[in-house]
């Protein structure tokens, strides 16, 4: 058998790129409650092949007119929206500096789209889409429906769907007071989902090596796919 190329962001995720989406919001309703804070954490590939925490990118934003905001979320995140020193700035702004520096790290990545990874992702995921119709954004370079979920990945590797216990079976240092935070989240979520891909690495070589011996397949394409 000939040696396989090396692995890339590329071909470690079938040509989509990861990207840890965290909100804030003020409830559970993607189309009625207000996008607070998002945050946006790139994933890098070292030399080996192993996955590292890239930069982050975190903004504040300005409840959507007519937004909700249920006391007991606000309660949870502590955010005060109409505080005059919060430096917050317009869902369609914040969503266009994300989208831009996501665009940026697909093309160096060689890829062709983003995938979101959240904790719970399907609640992220909404949110952004939520957003993202209400601010006519054209270019939205996620898939709208696919997504990597660390609640998931964490129950399968530690045996825990929590944030925080994830966090601590895996290794890594928690702090409290930082939580409920789009930035920490995202970062934390991030630091799970690289540790949990680099311990199954073996696995996707065997895989990969695998699919090699086994010649060209015939696949189904992906409508939603560029």
């Amino acid at each position: 058998m000939s040696q396989l190329p090396p692995i890339t962001l590329s071909t470690r995720f079938r040509g989509f790129l990861p990207v840890v989406i965290d909100v804030e919001t003020g409830g559970f309703n993607s189309q009625t409650d207000a996008l607070l804070e998002i945050a946006a954490v790139l994933i890098e590939m070292r030399g080996d092949g192993t996955l590292m925490r890239g930069e982050t990118h975190r903004y504040h934003v300005v409840p959507f007119p007519g937004a909700n905001m249920e006391p007991a979320s606000m309660a949870v995140t502590g955010i005060d929206p109409h505080h005059p020193l919060r430096p917050a700035i317009q869902e369609e702004d914040a969503l266009q500096r994300i989208f831009k520096e996501v665009r940026t790290a697909i093309r160096a990545a060689d890829c062709t789209r983003a995938v979101l990874v959240g904790h719970n992702a399907s609640f992220d995921l909404n949110f952004l889409n939520a957003a993202v119709a209400r601010a006519q954004v054209k270019r939205n370079p996620f898939h709208p429906f696919s997504s990597f979920d660390t609640a998931t990945l964490g129950g399968i590797a530690f045996g825990q769907t929590v944030l925080m216990r994830a966090t601590l079976a895996a290794g890594l240092e928690w702090d409290t007071s930082s939580a409920h935070s789009a930035a920490y989240d995202a970062e934390r979520t991030a630091d799970l989902f690289c540790i949990v891909c680099n311990q199954f690495q073996s696995v996707f070589d065997a895989g990969r090596r695998r699919l090699a011996a086994m010649g060209p397949l015939e696949v189904e394409v992906d409508p939603q796919e560029p």
